[in-house]
């Protein structure tokens, strides 16, 4: 059985429908009760938290705190994943989730387009492009980032709002991150001055409209090639997960369609640059955590020469509730707890095999220390990148599909599964 659209149809109609499939995409199961006790407490925290940094550290840091809720309650809802996305692709051939990506990249790239573009910010923000070096460290960091977050079992925003559902793995997961990212920054000497060109921004040389259109001109190539290949393979589907009845429960409490998160997800992304003047980033943030607990159990990390380059020792010195990272990373773990109670599934995993735990450490470490060596991860570069029109984005992305490849191939190692063609859903 097959989705593939009937002979007859015509070419603009087959582009619309569905990409094929090797059997019909599963019914959503319906969503479980709604999980009181870790709702009540979440909404606590996220509250309290909000009430604490807006009343300590102004409206600037309290409105990224709530950017970063909204963030968490749009990935758990939307299950908007980059590790899976990959993984699918790679090993089965289903583009399902790459393209989401490219809707998340292209309405992302208009939305920076129109906010850098006309120097728009807020708070007195001026929004900057994300542009990074384009060198050995960005292609070695984003092909072991990639390796990582399939023995990790999730990207960095995967990671995050994984843990605000209470995924136990994963929450090793992030502990491997930070250690992973605190030994990258107290080692900088090792890899920092690894041979780079400077960034190359599109908008630097057409202009914000030609960036825009170069951009949305790949990505729509992309679209076209993931359904080619889809065509070609003829994969399974995506598994369906639990899902609300009813357009308003649905929106409270998920599942919601992919195209859906990738807008929510683009727009709430735009609402960090306007803010802050930056893109919305996470693995800087697991570096400076790491840092400020080296820093308690006695090591001197203000000396290390990562924390000595212009504007980080202002970081590292200041308060975590101040960083912007740290905010909207924080307000993703609660925002994705706020999610997962809603719709009835917020677990505790308490039971990890221990070569799952082995792996998901692994992974972690191998994240943080590739996230910083390629100067972001799927979040910070390839998304920010992409979206900004710089080259180094799209690199990252490259790297990452092959990283991709070989971390599928260390998986059966610690007994983490890969889609088979066989498979139900992938």
């Amino acid at each position: 059985m097959t989705t593939v659209p009937p002979a007859g149809a015509p070419p603009r109609a087959a582009l619309l429908a569905p990409a094929p499939t090797s059997r019909p995409a599963p019914q959503a199961p319906a969503a479980p009760a709604v999980r009181w006790v870790p709702l009540a407490v979440a909404a606590v925290i996220g509250a309290a938290l909000a009430a604490y940094v807006f009343a300590e550290h102004g409206a600037r840091p309290g409105v990224l705190l709530l950017l970063g809720l909204g963030l968490g309650f749009a990935l758990f809802h939307s299950r908007f994943g980059f590790t899976s996305a990959w993984r699918q692709l790679i090993a089965v051939g289903n583009g399902t989730g790459l393209r989401a990506h490219t809707l998340l990249l292209g309405t992302t790239a208009t939305l920076f387009a129109l906010i850098i573009g006309t120097g728009t910010g807020l708070f007195g923000s001026v929004p900057q492009p994300s542009g990074g070096a384009i060198g050995v460290g960005l292609i070695v960091g984003s092909f072991v980032f990639a390796v990582g977050m399939q023995l990790g079992g999730a990207c960095a925003s995967g990671t995050l709002f994984s843990v605000g559902s209470g995924h136990g793995a994963v929450l090793l997961t992030l502990i491997g991150f930070i250690v992973g990212s605190t030994l990258a920054a107290w080692q900088y000497g090792l890899w920092g001055d690894l041979p780079a060109f400077d960034s190359y921004v599109l908008a630097d040389h057409i202009g914000w409209f030609g960036s825009w259109l170069v951009t949305v001109a790949a990505l729509a190539v992309i679209w076209w090639v993931t359904r080619r290949v889809q065509a070609r393979r003829n994969p399974p589907p995506v598994a369906a997960p639990p899902s609300a009845r009813g357009a308003l429960a649905r929106t409270v409490r998920g599942s919601w369609p992919l195209a859906v998160g990738a807008v929510v997800l683009s727009v709430l992304g735009a609402g960090v640059l306007l803010v802050s003047g930056g893109a919305w980033g996470i693995t800087s943030a697991f570096a400076l955590w790491g840092s400020k607990i080296a820093g308690w159990l006695g090591a001197s990390p203000e000396t290390w020469e990562f924390w000595q380059r212009p504007g980080s020792a202002a970081q590292l010195s200041g308060p975590v509730l101040a960083d912007k990272t740290s905010l909207t990373d924080i307000g993703i773990v609660i925002g994705a707890a706020l999610a997962a109670s809603a719709g009835g599934v917020w677990v505790l995993h308490r039971s990890i095999p221990w070569r799952t735990a082995v792996a998901s450490v692994l992974g972690g470490v191998l994240m943080g220390i590739g996230a910083r060596m390629a100067g972001g991860c799927n979040i910070g570069a390839y998304l920010a990148g992409i979206a900004s029109g710089s080259l180094h984005g799209w690199i990252w992305g490259a790297c990452a599909l092959v990283g991709t490849w070989a971390g599928l191939r260390l998986r059966p190692l610690f007994g983490l599964g890969n889609p088979k063609p066989t498979d139900s859903v992938c």
